[in-house]
């Protein structure tokens, strides 16, 4: 069953967008005034469609669904009545032919950029980007970072929420240098006012990283690694459920014990102690507890788990009965854009993440971050299915992000993809002539190889995530 929805989910996000970023090639084609013969969703053997009475083309979905294709008249794939032609595609102009290929990535682009404008739209209550704790042995406890204060701008670039701190850290994955972190303090007032902060402008922190997210924070997601955490419930360490078949109650804990400390290092609030058992994966630790009134030494060790991306963390099969949570009013924000901000702020976000992406494969390229982060289509529709089970929200979150990495990648100057297509176009624009056909050959025989190493790779690197 789990299977079934994760494909089911997986279609349901990655059929639109391929259908669409066909149909990009597709209208464009005939606009230009070239022939199409078929519109593709899928490539292999046609399971189901219909030929179109008029145009004669034919639209099919076909079996393996991890692509699509637009077949348009062209000489060099078969003969072509005189009469037609000036309808070949390989008879057009190199700009018309530019044209027709960058519309698919094209397509994906408008698809994210319109996808984010209505997430955008959406006003939500969100946590400020004030500083709730700061982590032991971190970048920003090694800067210093006071708690209390709101994080206003990362590397000179306004932030506003936690998503978007998320997304800027993000983006120095694997890097060694230091983050500049601009912080407005927190005025004195009633409010639970930190005593040790500059009561002045804001002041900006140099936060020194190396290797960030690499090494022993391989897995972390940016904003643990770098240390400064959001404002978090103080929710006691009292457990109110174990599963049957977890660590916890293999050896010995109980509904109704209090978790003191882990491996002598005092608990306080179960979001401390969820964080040192994801931590420790196939590792003993010593859990202390107080149960009826007396202290009491659990020896557990925390199961291996894998997440989507394959890092694995510990789980013991306890939790808590969360109880209602009140956010502080100076923790809490509303966002809200009008259609014009929202769509500014989409295209904000389509260039930034556009420019992360390429950032991040030249960064594996030059061995800055693992190559193990390259994704394949198993990881992809594994993200999907997790984006349905958390909200609409998500969903459509995911869908911009694939469409964005689609268009990218796209657009790589491979032969077999878009961009490769893109610049032999290009080169016969500058030349007048087109390259000769043994040299179109033999790079897309190098753009098949580079592409078949790549789905190799990503999806090994899915198939060892699942074990």
């Amino acid at each position: 069953m789990g299977f079934s929805l994760t494909v089911l989910a997986a279609i349901a996000v990655l059929g639109p967008l391929i259908a669409l970023h066909e149909w990009g090639h597709y209208i464009v084609a005939r606009l230009c005034g070239v022939k199409v013969l078929t519109y593709s969703i899928g490539f292999g053997p046609k399971i189901a469609g219909w030929t179109s009475k008029r145009s004669g083309i034919d639209y099919r979905i076909s079996a393996l669904p991890l692509g699509g294709y637009v077949k348009m008249l062209d000489e060099r794939e078969g003969e072509v009545a005189e009469h037609e032609k000036h309808l070949a595609f390989n008879t057009q102009t190199p700009l018309k032919k530019i044209a027709i290929v960058a519309a698919g990535p094209i397509m994906n682009f408008i698809i994210a950029i319109g996808l984010f404008w209505v997430l955008f739209l959406t006003p939500s209550e969100q946590l400020a980007t004030k500083i709730g704790s700061v982590l032991p042995d971190s970048p920003a406890a090694a800067a210093s970072l006071p708690v209390g204060a709101k994080i206003v701008e990362v590397d000179g670039k306004a932030v506003r929420t936690w998503e978007d701190i998320n997304y800027r850290l993000a983006s120095r994955m694997g890097e060694v240098g230091a983050v500049e972190v601009t912080l407005e303090p927190v005025l004195n007032n009633a409010v639970n006012t930190p005593t040790n902060l500059d009561k002045s402008a804001p002041k900006v922190y140099q936060v020194a990283v190396s290797d960030f997210m690499q090494g022993k924070d391989k897995g972390q997601d940016p904003i643990t690694s770098f240390g400064a955490i959001p404002w978090q419930p103080a929710i006691p360490p009292v457990i109110g459920e174990l599963s049957a078949d977890g660590a916890a109650a293999r050896q010995g804990m109980k509904v109704g014990d209090t978790i003191t400390a882990i491996n002598s290092k005092p608990v306080t609030d179960w979001i401390t102690a969820t964080r040192i058992i994801k931590d420790s994966p196939e590792t003993l630790l010593n859990i202390s507890v107080m149960r009826d009134g007396k202290p009491l030494t659990l020896q557990i060790m925390p199961q291996g788990k894998k997440d989507t991306m394959g890092n694995r963390f510990g789980q013991i099969g306890a939790m808590v009965k969360t109880p209602e949570i009140v956010v502080p009013a100076d923790y809490k924000t509303t966002v809200a854009y009008n259609p014009i901000q929202a769509l500014g702020k989409s295209f904000q976000k389509t260039e930034q993440l556009a420019v992360m992406t390429v950032a991040s494969m030249g960064k594996m390229i030059t061995g800055q971050i693992g190559i193990d982060n390259l994704s394949g289509p198993i990881t992809i529709a594994k993200v999907a299915k997790q984006s349905f089970d958390i909200s609409w929200e998500m969903v459509l979150s995911t869908a911009a992000l694939i469409s964005l990495s689609l268009a990218v990648l796209n657009l790589l100057p491979i032969p077999v993809l878009d961009g490769g297509h893109i610049l032999y176009y290009a080169i016969e624009l500058i030349r007048g002539k087109p390259l000769s056909e043994q040299v179109q050959l033999a790079g897309m025989n190098i753009g098949l190889i580079l592409l078949a190493g790549f789905m190799i790779l990503a999806i090994g690197n899915d198939i060892s995530r699942l074990f």
